[in-house]
């Protein structure tokens, strides 16, 4: 009689992470040449890096990234939920997304969500990373189950995912 192994935490598949397929015009501008903050959100580019914490004393103000997205309202990523149980659980959803941002944000500081609109019943959420947004419709789908459909734009540095239930 054949067994089935039991499943482990440390069993569990990971998702790669999608590597775009052209340059992103707003990461692609030119790291800053020393340490820099971000004037908008406070984020600072240390050692090659956008992260979070302490200015260090020689930075210069620069606007990050994500920042800069915001500003031109230009997404990186859709998120689109629809279907009757949007209109019923949307203060439930809407939560589920702010702390899928938090979570993310907290390592990633350019994954940020930039704005959540309502549309004929569903729910729009643009963000400024692609990453973000699979992660997104990753967590409602995860907590809801229901069907996630996740493109990734050949000409464009953009993610679409749609959710429905």
């Amino acid at each position: 009689m054949k067994t089935t192994p039991h499943r482990h935490i440390s069993d569990v598949r990971h998702e790669q992470l999608y590597a775009p397929r052209h340059e992103d015009p707003y990461f692609d501008a030119g790291k800053p040449p020393q340490d820099a903050r971000c004037p908008e959100c406070g984020v600072v580019f240390h050692k090659g890096r956008w992260a979070w914490g302490p200015t260090p004393k020689d930075a210069v103000s620069v606007t990050c990234p994500a920042c800069l997205r915001i500003h031109d309202q230009f997404p990186g990523g859709y998120v689109t939920l629809k279907g009757p149980f949007v209109q019923a659980h949307r203060d439930e959803l809407k939560k589920l997304v702010v702390a899928r941002e938090k979570h993310e944000k907290a390592e990633h500081p350019l994954e940020r969500v930039m704005a959540i609109g309502e549309r004929a019943g569903s729910l729009e959420i643009q963000t400024t990373g692609n990453h973000l947004a699979r992660a997104i419709g990753n967590a409602v789908r995860a907590a809801y189950d229901g069907n996630l459909k996740v493109r990734y734009e050949a000409d464009e540095n953009l993610v679409r995912a749609v959710w429905t239930r």
